[in-house]
């Protein structure tokens, strides 16, 4: 592909490349991924400034539906109703993936194991105290305090509320039932707090707070995890390799939507998701829609190495050609309105 420069030289050697501008906005789980791709792709292409703001993956579906940004980043894939309502088009690209964990704080724990049982239980309200028999059966020989459980959960719109909310469905029924799959579910239980930061600043500060993080952010704040419980009975701590065993069997359909909400494979961490950026079928102005493929091509090519040293998980081969063909496909130019 000729790149931005090749393209703006054409007009004359002396022309300084038009500075173009992209926002975009969503989800948090991806953000500091994104954030060292832009820095990078901008050092390479300083004509191209790219803005992201990190407020939850609802308010970023909210804003691509009402046309107010670039493009959007979700951890919960846009549905089919929420893009028909977009007459431009809508074009889901998994960037990155990673896995969701339960951080902590128990002081003297260095160690937490958590089964099936006592997981969901937390997050149904039912088991409330740390020393609760459903928790201690598998953590043998850790002296678990008589401490009452703070969980704490995500206040905005989130994907990866929605992403721990479908894994609660698929292990339980009663889950499932009440509060279900949600972006924003209504949770029996917990303090609410925003973003990843939010959960993060309440762990740290309050003894007995258990709350789920994605796990780069965790792991960048030296954040105890406990290793969960999946579906084979195996007790897995979250990992690259953990993350890649549960993604093996979320195909992507044709729209370049997968899930495995509750992997089989005894190695498989049990909450792994791809995340997406969602961006327009159809840009107005061509050169915003070149500058936004250069960036899509660099993500999904060289922008991988960052992955796993930053705590995501690394595409595989076959969904890198994917969304590089499908962001070809993008074209310039409107596209005819919503039939809604």
């Amino acid at each position: 592909m000729l790149s931005l420069l090749a393209a703006f030289t054409a007009c004359g050697s002396s022309e300084r490349p038009r500075l173009i501008r992209l926002q975009g906005a969503g989800a948090s789980f991806p953000a500091p991924l994104y954030g060292r791709w832009f820095k990078v792709f901008n050092a390479a292409h300083p004509n191209v400034q790219i803005d992201y703001q990190s407020v939850g993956s609802g308010s970023g579906v909210k804003s691509v539906i009402d046309g107010t940004i670039d493009f959007a980043a979700s951890d919960a894939a846009m549905t089919a109703e929420e893009i028909e309502r977009v007459p431009r088009g809508i074009q889901l690209l998994p960037m990155t993936a990673g896995s969701i964990v339960l951080s902590y704080n128990l002081p003297h724990v260095e160690e937490l194991k958590l089964s099936r049982e006592a997981y969901t239980g937390i997050f149904l309200g039912k088991i409330k105290s740390w020393d609760d028999a459903a928790i201690a059966s598998a953590n043998p020989g850790v002296q678990l305090p008589k401490l009452p459980i703070n969980l704490v959960v995500r206040a905005d719109s989130s994907g990866t509320s929605f992403v721990i909310s479908q894994h609660l469905s698929a292990v339980s029924e009663e889950f499932a039932k009440n509060p279900g799959t949600n972006k924003m579910p209504n949770w029996p239980a917990g303090t609410r707090a925003k973003g990843n930061e939010g959960i993060a600043s309440n762990l740290k500060s309050t003894p007995g707070s258990i709350g789920y993080l994605e796990y780069g952010y965790a792991e960048t704040q030296h954040m105890p995890m406990a290793s969960l419980q999946n579906k084979s009975g195996a007790f897995v701590r979250a990992s690259t390799e953990s993350g890649q065993s549960a993604l093996k069997n979320a195909k992507l359909s044709a729209d370049l939507v997968g899930w495995n909400p509750d992997p089989a494979e005894p190695a498989s961490y049990p909450i792994a998701t791809y995340t997406w950026l969602c961006v327009y079928r159809h840009y107005d102005d061509a050169q915003e829609l070149e500058a936004l493929r250069d960036f899509v091509h660099y993500g999904a090519s060289e922008g991988q190495q960052f992955a796993e040293s930053l705590g995501y998980i690394p595409l595989p081969d076959d969904v890198r050609k994917q969304v590089i063909e499908a962001v070809d496909k993008l074209a310039p130019g409107k596209t005819v309105a919503s039939s809604q």
